[in-house]
């Protein structure tokens, strides 16, 4: 992570504006007090789709996917988290179950507060109340309109809109490198951006051949970078937005 100011107990502020970044240096502190510190392995659940809400998670460092099962067994990726993104709360704060799963994607390290410390450090705290609402909010804008981009395109410019926002929320979290290039933070599949963008592996490895041919990104095993950011957006055909969660409204109820 780039730009960051260690506090005790290893979690850092992150630029770019997540959860633990508009936090101030005394509500770090108390939710530091509130919670303890704990490693994931890649693939491991941060929380489970169904259970009771016993826990909120800050992440430090890794990304996590969110990932939404039928009762079929098909799963299907709804967003990706980063350093400095609150996860498991919506449902602590509803106080009903968890409606999908958060699993490790790399490493992480986190904060996990139990959900009746979370809840009494938000009373505690006002202004975190509305901090927690504002990014609820701005989630379910942001995937809204992604959505709706995601209507009317098919194949290579659909990953593209998915890849612009992954490619904005990296360089939220890293710098970009040499002639502007970004490298997509979360480690992604072919089959995780397929269930993404509702499409399937095949269609997924065709449109990065066509958006490598075209010179926009290279790729590499679960590695994409994003090489002319400018001419990928133009691609895209969206804006920018900020990137909360890209392509389905229901991303952010757990």
């Amino acid at each position: 992570m780039s730009e960051r100011t260690t506090s005790r107990g290893g979690l850092a502020a992150v630029r770019g504006g997540g959860f633990w970044d508009a936090l101030d240096g005394r509500e770090r502190a108390a939710l530091r007090d509130a919670g303890r510190p704990r490693t994931y392995r890649p693939r491991a659940p941060l929380c489970y789709q169904g259970d009771d809400s016993d826990h909120i998670v800050v992440i430090e460092s890794g990304w996590a996917k969110v990932v939404s099962s039928s009762a079929a067994g098909h799963a299907v990726v709804l967003a990706v988290r980063g350093p400095g993104d609150l996860v498991c709360e919506s449902a602590v704060l509803g106080g009903r179950e968890r409606s999908a799963t958060v699993q490790a994607l790399d490493e992480i390290r986190a904060l996990v507060v139990p959900a009746s410390r979370f809840t009494a450090f938000l009373d505690a705290h006002p202004r975190v109340w509305m901090l927690v609402s504002g990014t609820f909010v701005r989630r379910l804008d942001d995937a809204g309109r992604r959505a709706q981009a995601h209507v009317s395109a098919q194949g290579a410019r659909r990953l593209a809109i998915l890849l612009e926002g992954l490619a904005e929320l990296s360089a939220r979290r890293a710098p970009a490198g040499p002639g502007g290039e970004i490298a997509i933070g979360p480690p992604l599949s072919q089959e995780e951006l397929g269930s993404w963008m509702d499409a399937s592996r095949e269609t997924v490895a065709r449109a990065l051949a066509v958006l490598r041919d075209a010179g926009l990104v290279r790729t590499g095993r679960r590695r994409i970078t994003v090489v002319d950011p400018d001419g990928l957006r133009a691609f895209a055909g969206t804006p920018a937005l900020s990137p909360g969660a890209r392509g389905r409204p229901d991303a952010f109820t757990l």
